[in-house]
């Protein structure tokens, strides 16, 4: 089955971490297993600490949904060794209808591509050409369904050199005094002995038998007897050169399973080939490319959580099939093919929308599972002090507690200490919970850390500010905000750069109080429900 991959948003929070993780659970204990949890940022040290404290692993890093290669229905034709004859080559191309064949190294490595004309053109070339090179008597014994009829000898394991036809019909006196030849003849003895005394490198015996007497003579040459006339064992003799001396093996153009879609399709463009070779990670051929694969590829599939905007969201999501969403917060910019599931109402935390669907599916979460969704709950609402907190947030919160016997008191406390320690740097604090937004023409990010004590990271203030211009002039954005919510004094510290007058006019600021680029605002806590819309109020 296909993954179904369930994301929140870029640089996630705990709710966006722990509402993914819970409903792939959720899905999955249903029976659904194709469903995946993944992340699309660094896990922050809240984040974390919560993970550890209830013994979970963080979710796997996805960092793009674009189409890849291994998302094609591309073939899986077989893969002949470059020691494989040109006649099961030929063999294998028409039992399977193919006309591309890879061709590897013992170690499943490409070696090259054989086609169907590399063939062609190797059989009119032999025509006018009668030298084989080096030919294992192995591959002339499979294609001529032969026996070697001397084998006492110190025989030559490789074969090579001019092909001879001796055929009788009056013809007995034919003569030939290449030693390095391979001899075709009938019930011939005389013909035989010749070649033996001059020592050719082979003697093939078509429908005939051999005197034991030549048998028995000292010789390194290699007699053959074949079921085969004379015409057909010539042709098969150059069916059983290894197609690696036939088969294109250089400047080959070929993709691996994580390629993406776009840069394949410029690759693609720019060559004429058939088919292209597919590798794996550690280099080894698992199948074949041609260009029709590309005009219907399989997409990636996505429940987006906790966001439905596509800054917020995965790279590459427009290639994706989006299948539902569910959030907490204002409808966006998302839009998709078909119409989807959607289940978006106005609570705290998205974990409060999953524990209730856990309920509507009749199944008990976990305590371990519980307790992540509660301490999820918790650090989203700001222990239940955000203007987006709602009874049904508290309840939940206070039931997810109750199966996993944790106090939520001390979950939160736990959970505003590991944001703001003093070894972390601003930029790691201030990339915690970091988000853009673009309203009206004016883009703008705007990053929150929870505290208990925000006076530690005031005191900080030159750093922060240093950090969030340098953010703004790189993203060239026309505001960078970050609120240092203080759950104790129960607002948030508001410092900024970039447009003060627009700062100033959405939350009713005197010039003067904002000249040091930091204000305090009583009752603000939520950048969803208070700041961005005050901003979207004043640009509107």
């Amino acid at each position: 089955m296909d993954t179904i991959y369930i994301t929140g948003h870029r640089n996630p929070d705990t709710d966006s971490i722990v509402s993914s993780m819970a409903y792939a659970a959720l899905k999955n204990a249903l029976g659904d297993r194709q469903y995946r949890a993944a992340r699309l940022g660094q896990v922050s040290d809240e984040t974390q600490m919560v993970l550890d404290r209830f013994g979970f692993q963080p979710p796997a890093l996805v960092t793009d949904l674009r189409t890849q290669v291994k998302d094609l229905d591309y073939d899986t034709p077989p893969t002949l060794s470059a020691g494989a004859t040109i006649s099961r080559a030929w063999q294998t191309m028409q039992a399977n209808k193919i006309s591309v064949l890879p061709v590897a190294n013992e170690d499943g490595t490409l070696y090259g591509m054989l086609s169907a004309g590399d063939v062609a053109n190797y059989d009119m070339t032999s025509v006018r050409n009668p030298l084989v090179g080096e030919l294992p008597v192995y591959n002339l014994l499979s294609v001529l369904e032969g026996k070697i009829l001397n084998e006492g000898g110190q025989l030559k394991d490789v074969v090579s050199g001019e092909i001879a036809v001796a055929l009788p019909a009056g013809r007995e006196n034919l003569e030939f005094s290449n030693p390095n030849s391979i001899v075709i003849c009938g019930d011939q003895p005389d013909m035989i002995r010749r070649a033996l005394e001059l020592n050719v490198n082979c003697v093939i015996v078509c429908q005939a038998e051999v005197d034991r007497e030549l048998l028995e003579a000292e010789t390194e040459t290699c007699i053959i007897s074949t079921p085969y006339d004379a015409y057909r064992a010539m042709r098969l003799i150059w069916h059983a050169m290894p197609i690696g001396h036939i088969c294109k093996s250089r400047d080959l153009v070929y993709f691996h399973l994580d390629d993406y879609l776009d840069d394949v399709q410029d690759t693609v463009l720019e060559s004429r080939f058939r088919a292209y070779p597919i590798l794996d990670d550690e280099e080894r051929v698992v199948g074949t490319l041609a260009r029709f694969h590309l005009l219907r590829p399989r997409r990636k599939r996505v429940v987006l959580m906790d966001h439905n905007e596509k800054a917020q969201s995965v790279r590459g999501l427009e290639q994706a099939e989006i299948l539902e969403i569910v959030d907490h917060h204002r409808l966006a910019d998302i839009e998709t093919k078909n119409p989807i599931y959607v289940r978006n109402e106005p609570v705290g935390s998205t974990t409060t929308i999953v524990a209730d669907m856990y309920q509507e599916k009749g199944l008990m979460p976990t305590a371990k599972m519980a307790g992540l969704m509660a301490a999820a709950i918790v650090s989203d609402t700001v222990m239940f002090k955000s203007p987006t907190c709602t009874k049904r947030d508290v309840d939940i919160a206070q039931r997810m507690a109750r199966i996993a016997n944790v106090s939520l008191e001390e979950l939160g406390k736990d959970i505003f200490s590991a944001t703001c320690g003093d070894d972390k740097t601003v930029e790691a604090m201030l990339n915690t919970d970091y988000k853009e937004f673009h309203i009206a023409g004016h883009n703008l990010a705007v990053s929150q850390i929870t505290c208990m004590d925000s006076d530690r990271l005031i005191a900080r203030k030159d750093e922060f500010l240093t950090a969030m211009e340098k953010v703004r002039r790189q993203k060239e954005l026309n505001i960078v905000a970050l609120m240092i919510t203080d759950v104790l004094l129960e607002g948030t510290q508001l410092l900024f750069e970039g447009d003060e007058e627009s700062i100033c006019q959405a939350f009713n600021i005197k010039p003067e109080e904002a000249s040091g680029n930091v204000v305090f605002l009583p009752k603000i806590m939520s950048r969803k429900k208070q700041i961005i819309p005050m901003l979207s109020a004043l640009w509107g």
